[in-house]
Parts: structure tokens; C-alpha cells; sequence
């Protein structure tokens, strides 16, 4: 029997992203394809047959969610409570700092691939793998966006030989942690939005039931009721409202 290798997965998973490759990553909320460069995020995109208004995630750590996203003490109050007192994973959307040092040596055109409405969404505390690329990423100043792995459509994968080949084949490096821990949801991360100061959610995902009472208990905020995945199998409830927009 072997332990996980998590500083030296990272550490592939990071030379992959610096040499301008593509990495298929495991997080809690499933698989994630990750990209460093415009080309490579490009390909990401082609790959998965994705809608011109889709836009990318970025990956980022707390201490980078912190100077990146600009939001009142409210706001990032709840942020802190839902990933650090209360240990879920979840997707923020907000304004952010477009002076920061990794915005900074970001491609222009992936820039316009990953904002709109002048807000980032990032994928918050998703487990210690990502976290430690997280660290490497963010030391290094290596901007890095990207998607769940699977092609538009077809829903997040929990395991590895779920994602479609195609996508698989584009990938330098893939790392398989097997069955992600919230594969019972059949959903990606729950991602909340803050863009007009105001927490919204664009999609309901992963422990979504769970930041619901957190954020009522805590905060006095009543998000929509989850419908159902028979009703709503995506999960979507903003993308109209946001119709430029669609962090997923």
C-alpha cells in the first residue's frame, strides 16, 4: 500500500502548467482541465465544445481570493465562514483587482475568456491537492484557468474513465485520486456570485443544502430553493440573468 504523493502530484501538475501544457486535476467537486496559457486554454475549450459565453474558472488559493477579489467585509465574511469555519468547497464570482500581479501576466484574450461583467470566478478550498498546486501557482505568479472535464453538457466526472477520451488525449498530465468526494451530488461546485454586492446563486452544486443554512443561520440570507436535479440537472438558476456569463 502507498500514500498519496500529494507535494509530488503537485509539483507534476505545476511544470505540466508552466511548460504550457494541459492538467486533468482532482478535486472534491470532481475533475477539473487546467491550462496556464491562452493556447492551452484554448484547446481546453475547443475540446469540450464549449459556448462562446461560457467563461473559465481560475484556480486560486484563499490568501489569493483575498487581494483578488474586491468585496465588502460582509461579503468576504461569508466567503471565510463557508470555506474556512465551515470547510466546503465552493465557486465566488466578484469584482477583482485587474492591477494584481497574476491578472497582470495574464494573455489579454484570456482575460476576455475568463471575465465578464468585470468579475473572476474562482474554485475555493477544493481539497489538498489543489491546494498545494494552489501554493506552487501562486509563488511562482502562474496564472492558471480552466473548466470541469467533460465535454459541454454531459454533466461533471467523479473518476477519471468517466471523462470522454477526447478530452483525456489532450491532456500532458492527468492525476486519478479515483471517486471525488462529492460525486453523490451529481454536480459541480455550487458557485455564488457577488456582482452586484449582493451574494446570488449562479449555480447550484455540490453542498449546496449546507451553504444554504450556513449563509441563513450566519448572514439572514435565503438563497432559491434547490429544485431538484429532475427539474434542474445542471443546476444553473443566473445564466439568463448573467447571459454573457456562465462559470462552469
Amino acid at each position: 500500500m502507498t500514500r498519496l504523493d500529494i507535494k509530488g502530484d503537485a509539483r507534476r501538475i505545476f511544470d505540466t502548467l508552466r511548460s504550457g501544457g494541459i492538467a486533468i486535476i482532482p478535486n472534491d467537486a470532481g475533475y477539473a482541465l487546467m491550462g496556464g496559457t491562452y493556447d492551452a486554454v484554448h484547446r481546453i475549450f475547443l475540446a469540450k465544445k464549449r459556448g462562446g459565453h461560457k467563461r473559465n474558472a481560475m484556480l486560486a488559493s484563499m490568501a489569493t481570493q483575498r487581494e483578488l477579489h474586491v468585496l465588502d467585509q460582509r461579503s468576504q465574511d461569508m466567503v471565510e465562514m463557508l470555506t474556512q469555519d465551515y470547510n466546503l468547497t465552493v465557486g465566488v464570482a466578484a469584482p477583482y483587482r485587474k492591477d494584481h500581479p497574476l491578472m497582470a501576466k495574464v494573455d489579454p484574450r484570456l482575460i476576455e475568456a475568463s471575465t465578464g461583467h468585470g468579475t473572476v470566478g474562482l474554485l475555493l478550498n477544493a481539497g489538498p491537492l489543489f491546494e498545494e498546486v494552489c501554493r506552487l501557482c501562486r509563488e511562482a505568479e502562474l496564472p492558471v484557468f480552466g473548466s470541469s472535464a467533460n465535454v459541454t453538457g454531459t454533466g461533471p466526472k467523479f473518476r477519471v474513465e468517466d471523462i470522454q477520451p477526447e478530452l483525456r488525449a489532450i491532456a500532458d498530465v492527468i492525476i486519478d485520486y479515483g471517486l471525488r468526494k462529492y460525486h453523490h451530488y451529481q454536480r459541480s461546485a455550487t458557485t455564488l456570485s457577488f456582482a452586484t454586492g449582493e451574494v446570488e446563486c449562479l449555480r447550484i452544486g455540490s453542498c449546496y443544502e449546507l451553504i444554504c443554512d450556513v449563509l441563513q443561520r450566519h448572514f439572514n440570507v435565503t438563497l432559491a430553493k434547490d429544485p431538484g436535479r429532475e427539474v434542474n440537472a445542471s443546476g444553473h438558476l443566473q445564466e439568463f440573468a448573467f447571459k454573457e456569463v456562465s462559470y462552469s
